[in-house]
Order: C-alpha cells, then structure tokens, then sequence
C-alpha cells in the first residue's frame, strides 16, 4: 500500500514569536468538511453492494425452495401407499402419530406462555387470571412433580447403553488398530495345495441360489463358471427359485451355454418353493453327488468372484481340520451410485474391516454373511444343516456351527464383488429382515447356548455381545433416545439430555465407523443422521422379531439393477469380440433358434413406470422432530435446536423418498 503524501508549508509571522505551520493532507482531519462531502457517496456504494448480494441470496434461496418443493410435488403426487397400510404401519406409527399430536398442542401452549411471558416461579396462585394460565400452571406443576422424573430415569438408561454400546466399539476399533499395527493375517500352512500341481487339489461344490434375479443371472453364472479350479473337482449348481417361467427359460439358456463349453454346471429348480433361502440350501445338499465334495462355496445372484477367489480361500483349510468357514469380504460396484450407497458402504466397511475382521481374530467366531463364503460341508452336517426356521440362514447355521466347535476365518484381502441396494425402499426391506431375523434367532438359540459344552466366556460373547448388544440395545436405544426423549425433553427442560449425549459422543463413534472407508469423512453428518434415521425401521423390525410379530418372517429380495464395473466391461468386450462370428444364442436340440427367439421376446415385459413411496413413520417422526426444534428455539437451546431441525429435515427425506433411486 503507498504511504499518504503529506505537504507542509511553513510561514513565518511578522512577530517572529511562532510559525504557522500547514499541513496539506486528504486524511487528515483538519479536511473533515471534505470527507463529510465525499462520505455519503462512498455509504451509498457500500449499501448497493451489500443489496445486491442480499438480493442474490435470496434469489438463489427462492430458486433452491421452488425446485425443492416442485420435486416434493411430484413425488407425492407419484406416491404408491400400497405398502403402507394398516398392518405395516401398526402400533408403532400410532404411538408417533399420538406423540406428534400431543407435541403440536403443547408448542401451541408453549408459544402463547411465552409471548405473555407466564412462569410458575413468578406467578402466585392469586395473580393467575383465566382458564388457560391455570392449566398451564397446573401442567408445569404436575411436569416437574412426577412426569421429569420418569423421563429422566428412562432416559439416563438409554445413556448408559448408549454409553456401553459406545465402548464396546471403541474396543472394536483398537483391536483393529493392532490388527493393523502387527500386521496380523491368517496364514496358511507350508504345506497346503500346490498351485502347480491341481491333482490333489479337493472337490468344491459352488451353490448359487438365486429367486427372479432377472437383472444379475447371468453375471454371478458366469463368473462362477470362470472361477480358476480344475474342471473335474468343481461343481456349479445353480438353484433357481424363479416363479416366472419365461426367466426360468433364460437361466437355462445361460447354464446351457456354459455347459457346452466345457463348464460342469446344473441348474436345478424347486417344484415347492418353502423355507426361502435355506430351503432352496436345503435341497441342493440332498443330491447325492453332494457326499464326494469336502466344501462349499456359496454366492448370491449378484456375486462375482474374482477368478483366484478358490485358490485364495480353500488352501486355509489344510491343516486345521477345525476350520468350518472361510469368509471373504464383499466390495461394491455402485459405492458411488448415489448418496444411499455412499453411505451404506460406511456402515458395511465397518462391518468387515472392525467387526468381524477384530471378531475373526480374536475369537475365530463372526456371523457368517450368506455368500462369498466357504464352507466345509462336515461343519454344515454336523451343525444340523440348513434350518428353515428364521429368515436369517446364515447367521444360523454359524451360531449352531459355533457351538459344536467349529472355528471361523475371516480374509480382509479377498473381496467379491456385489451390489448395493440403490432405493430407499430395496435397503429398508433389506434392513429388515437383517434386524428381525437375529431376534428370532436369539430366542430359539438362547437354551442351546446356555447347555452347550463351550467355555463361559464364548456363552457371553454370544448371549451379551453378539445378541444383546449388537442386535437388540443398539436400535433400541438409537431410536428411544434421539427420536422419542430428546424431542420429549424439549417439552420437559427439567429432564434436558446433557450437551456430550446428542452431540460429542455420538460424533466421535461415528467419526470411528468411518475410518475404514477414509475417502467418506465427508459425509460425517449424514452418516450421522442417517443412522438415527434408520433407527425406526431397525427397532421396528427388532420389536417384531423378538415378540414373533406378522412382519417378521418377511422376506423380500432385495432389488438389483445389474451393474457392472469397469473391469466387467472390459472383459466382455473382449469376449464379443472373440466371438462375433458365433451366434448369440445357443441352439438346444429340443428346439429351433426361432422358438427360443420367439420366447425370448415373449420375456420381455413391458417396462413399468417408476413410483416412489411415502413412509408414514419417517414422515410423522419429521413432524415430530420439527416441533420440538421450533419449542427448543424459545429456550434458545443452540445445538438441542440445529440437532433436532437436521434430524427432523432427515426424517422429511427419507418419508418422502428422496434418498437414492430417482423417480424417472
């Protein structure tokens, strides 16, 4: 910056007592009189400036609002209910529907105590003038005497399993930094199969079940059918539930393609369709041709494994006859599809890298996934096979394989690729049945555990860790506490949730479950509350599963789209060109190409048009979250306020769909 030029005059008076001395400068204030001149201008230059970018802001705010409520519109205006009837909302969506009645009367009451300024330790009984001060002194009498205290137990309960769920994750998380920091692998012994030499390698069944799986058939098949094994010691068998016979016809198609090239693959289809998963499981393993295979391999529709996935996971069973089940991890095609996606793959990087990688190691017991798994099939014999009990399989044969002593490895490195779910809709049914199935588990496993012959500790681990914790106090304090007693401690400051319960410590564990997928910090906050978010499906689906409520023998498979990653389109351009002389279809002998041409066309449905949906739980719980928001800001609450807006906000999203797939 130049420095201000000053001039300086002096004259000498006729006396010679003094000297006059000028100074000539703009900013000095003896030129007040011309700054006063000059200072206007510049003030109404400063005051456009400043309009402008108000006007700005609000043009840019008006435009977000219009479109957002534009968007709104149309998808109520689009909104299928079907699904949200009488009995999937049930008692639950009632008791909001209560809550947010009783919270909008008491803000109104609230607001009007506030504009006239009533307070009970100010008012003496003489001094309260007409019907409606009376009850709202008779009410905050009658709060603080009996209805603070009993919000307040509840919720210093929900704080302290908050509290014990927080450490056992923070537990979590330090076995996995000395996983990391010793750089601990399950090894393999010296002398297991020899790559070079694949005549001792063992037989391996690998079992795709698949239920009109239109979209991803022909991915997992062929993948499977690629998998690096020699072809006299593996068996593909695809187990189709399909109720639709044009797709029947396809997956036969596909399995026939590959079975004239030299794939030992067969494709079997269940004329009664009972037990859902584990039934289809069920039946596979009662072929007779099952009895010369030592392992299983299984992987759903939208799986596909790497071609080495065999030779990287089979050699861990050689030596350890001990050893029931090898589990790899899954990675995703579509992590970053969308916001839904992006944040699933937070919760499920977790999953794999803390949970069960620190689970694995330390206790060589985890909950076996469904798929991208191996079993050994003498594990699955004597734990009682496949149980059509619970919509949970898989966690099932695992607890019951646990408890008959076999161990568990899991292979952070070894990942298959798969699919997430991109609708709010596919991943709340799939959230579902994952939270109601281990409640149905939990009661009919709780005896076995208890007189089973392995030590204290391993009982703890599964009746107070694997179950309890983890299964059950988790959603159910997620939900009571941040969406029915912070809001309802709005109404009741005497009970008021401490600053470290909704805002620090809940930022700190989810700041832990996401540094397995360090790229995602980004997302913190809505990790954060889209957590909270789900806790209502997730404690409804518990509720249902551990009281054997109608929705908790659900099952609905989750929505695929078939994506496929870069990789997948590499591969398959180079498979068409190798092959764009042969045909694309491959003629059987029991029909001509244009019979298959004619059914083929005959499969194609005509596309339905796309209707998202309103969830009436998520909606009401927004309203509610809205209301105490607007309460706490009279209390000036601060953070209790921007929490409960956010979290109410969240709520709005998902009961209006519009988190993940796109109406179109």
């Amino acid at each position: 910056m130049a420095p201000n030029l000053v001039a300086v005059t002096t004259e000498k008076s006729n006396n010679n007592d003094f000297t006059l001395l000028q100074v000539h400068d703009s900013d000095s204030p003896m030129f007040s009189e011309k700054q006063k001149a000059t200072s206007p201008k510049q003030f109404t230059w400063f005051l456009l400036l400043k309009l402008h970018r108000v006007v700005t802001c609000l043009s840019w705010l008006t435009s977000g609002l219009k479109a957002t409520f534009a968007l709104v519109k149309k998808r109520v205006s689009l909104a299928d209910m079907s699904d949200e009837g009488p009995k999937s909302r049930g008692r639950l969506y009632r008791f909001i529907k209560i809550f947010l009645a009783l919270s909008i009367g008491g803000l109104a009451i609230e607001i009007i105590a506030h504009f006239n300024k009533w307070n009970l330790h100010m008012i003496h009984p003489w001094e309260v003038k007409g019907l409606l001060q009376w009850s709202y002194v008779a009410w905050l009498s009658f709060r603080e005497d009996y209805v603070a205290p009993l919000v307040l137990m509840v919720s210093k309960f929900c704080i302290v399993l908050f509290l014990i769920q927080s450490l056992d994750r923070l537990v979590l998380c330090l076995g996995c930094f000395w996983i990391k920091y010793k750089k601990l692998k399950p090894t393999i012994e010296p002398d297991a199969y020899d790559v070079e030499d694949p005549s001792n390698f063992p037989m391996v069944l690998i079992q795709i079940p698949m239920c009109n799986e239109r979209e991803v058939y022909s991915q997992s098949i062929g993948a499977a059918a690629q998998l690096d094994w020699p072809k006299d010691k593996i068996l593909i068998q695809v187990l189709d539930d399909s109720d639709d016979g044009n797709l029947q016809l396809l997956i036969k198609e596909e399995v026939a393609s590959w079975k004239e090239k030299g794939v030992n693959i067969v494709y079997r289809h269940r004329l009664i369709r009972t037990g859902y998963k584990a039934g289809n499981l069920k039946s596979a393993m009662s072929c007779d041709y099952v009895k010369d295979y030592e392992f299983v391999a299984i992987f759903d529709a939208d799986f596909q494994p790497n071609p080495d996935f065999l030779k990287l996971t089979i050699p861990h069973f050689k030596g350890k006859p001990d050893l029931g089940l090898v589990q790899a991890r899954w990675s995703f095609v579509n992590k970053d599809e969308n916001l839904l996606t992006r944040l699933q793959n937070i919760n499920l990087c977790f999953h794999f890298e803390v949970e069960q990688q620190v689970n694995g190691h330390f206790l060589n017991f985890f909950g076996f996934n469904g798929t991208a798994g191996v079993w050994r099939i003498k594990a699955l014999e004597e734990s009682g096979g496949w149980l059509e009990r619970t919509t949970v399989e898989d966690m099932d044969i695992a607890v019951r394989a646990h408890l008959n002593g076999w161990k568990f490895i899991f292979l952070n490195d070894v990942k298959a690729l798969c699919e997430l779910p991109e609708s709010y809709e596919a991943y709340k049914k799939q959230q579902h049945r994952w939270h109601s199935g281990p409640m149905q588990l939990f009661r009919l496993c709780l005896p076995a555990i208890i007189t089973s012959k392995i030590s204290v500790w391993k009982k703890a681990n599964l009746i107070f860790l694997f179950f309890l914790l983890r299964k059950l106090i988790l959603p159910f304090y997620s939900f009571t506490l941040f969406c029915i007693i912070l809001p309802l401690t709005m109404f009741i400051p005497e009970s008021e949730l401490p600053l470290w319960v909704i805002c620090y410590v809940p930022i700190v564990m989810s700041f832990l479950n996401i540094l397995p997928s360090p790229k995602s910090v980004p997302f913190l906050v809505p990790y954060l509350l889209f957590e909270n978010t789900m806790s209502v499906t997730k404690f409804n689906a518990m509720v249902s599963g551990l009281f054997q409520l109608g929705s908790a023998y659900e099952w609905v498979v989750t929505k695929k789209t078939g994506r496929s990653s870069e990789s997948d389109l590499l591969a398959l351009a180079e498979r068409e060109s190798k092959s764009s002389n042969e045909e694309k279809i491959h003629r059987r002998h029991s029909e001509s190409g244009l019979e298959l041409l004619g059914k083929l066309k005959k499969s194609e449905a005509p596309p339905k048009k796309k209707r998202n949906k309103l969830y009436r739980k998520e909606l009401a719980l927004a309203f509610l979250l809205l209301t105490a928001s607007a309460r706490s800001l009279l209390s000036a609450h601060g953070v209790h306020f921007y929490f409960l807006l956010f979290q109410g906000l969240s709520f709005l999203i998902m009961g209006l769909d519009l988190i993940g797939e796109q109406v179109s």
